[in-house]
């Protein structure tokens, strides 16, 4: 597996979603910088996926959460390697009906889901508008643009990510800076792993569950060359449900 002298940096890149994003951009010929934050077995895991099929990677622990573990992080990984492609993949849940909800679970997840944009954009786009060439792709939700009981929080954060998505891509366009979201439904990781599946699946139009690898697969097209002319967008990874 060859690379194409180009680095994506996943954040959340060690298990999940973001797992099967950084395994596709390996293959894709990236040099994949994966960002994890606690599960250092996950993310050694797949490293040695990536490895092992003949591609190139390495990892970078902080926690997006902690600004001035994040600025650190960001400068040093800059300053020694161009970041051509961004994927932000992580994120949590936190579920509660909004008036049982503490304040404390609004901040967490809003912190990490949605606050995290700013601390790992900012640097990130600042070296992409100087080259004038990058791409970034930011995970959302289903629940962002439709919403859901119990999500209050979850679905402001999500749908946060889409309005800062178009708005940025708005401010990149002409310096060939591409910015969009995927917005991925029910798929089957350990963020969905406390469901009730089978009240789930009812929901979904396909009646299953989607895999990691197939929002992986929407995010890899949407940093390849296909997507030269796609900025400001969401694309639903959903199994048809109508948002």
């Amino acid at each position: 597996m060859l690379t194409n002298g180009k680095s994506a940096l996943i954040i959340g890149g060690g298990r999940g979603i973001g797992r099967a994003v950084s395994v596709r951009c390996a293959r894709a010929g990236y040099h994949v910088v994966i960002n994890y934050r606690a599960n250092t077995a996950a993310a050694e895991e797949t490293l040695r996926t990536i490895i092992d099929a003949g591609g190139s990677a390495e990892l970078r622990r902080f926690d997006i959460v902690n600004s001035d573990e994040t600025v650190r992080e960001l400068g040093e990984l800059l300053a020694v390697r161009a970041v051509e492609a961004l994927v932000l993949c992580a994120g949590i849940r936190r579920d509660e009906l909004l008036v049982f909800m503490q304040e404390e679970q609004w901040d967490a997840v809003l912190d990490t889901d949605l606050k995290s944009f700013y601390r790992i954009v900012r640097p990130v786009v600042k070296e992409m508008l100087l080259r004038h060439s990058g791409r970034i792709v930011v995970v959302s939700s289903t629940s962002g643009q439709a919403g859901l009981p119990g999500q209050v929080h979850y679905s402001a954060a999500k749908a946060g990510l889409i309005g800062a998505v178009k708005a940025l891509a708005l401010e990149c366009a002409k310096r060939n800076v591409l910015v969009n979201a995927v917005a991925p439904g029910f798929i089957a990781t350990d963020m969905t792993g406390d469901m009730n599946a089978a009240d789930v699946v009812k929901r979904i139009p396909l009646g299953r569950f989607g895999t990691a690898e197939e929002v992986a697969g929407v995010v890899s097209f949407l940093l390849s060359n296909d997507a030269a002319y796609i900025t400001g967008q969401v694309l639903s990874v959903n199994g048809g449900i109508y948002t």
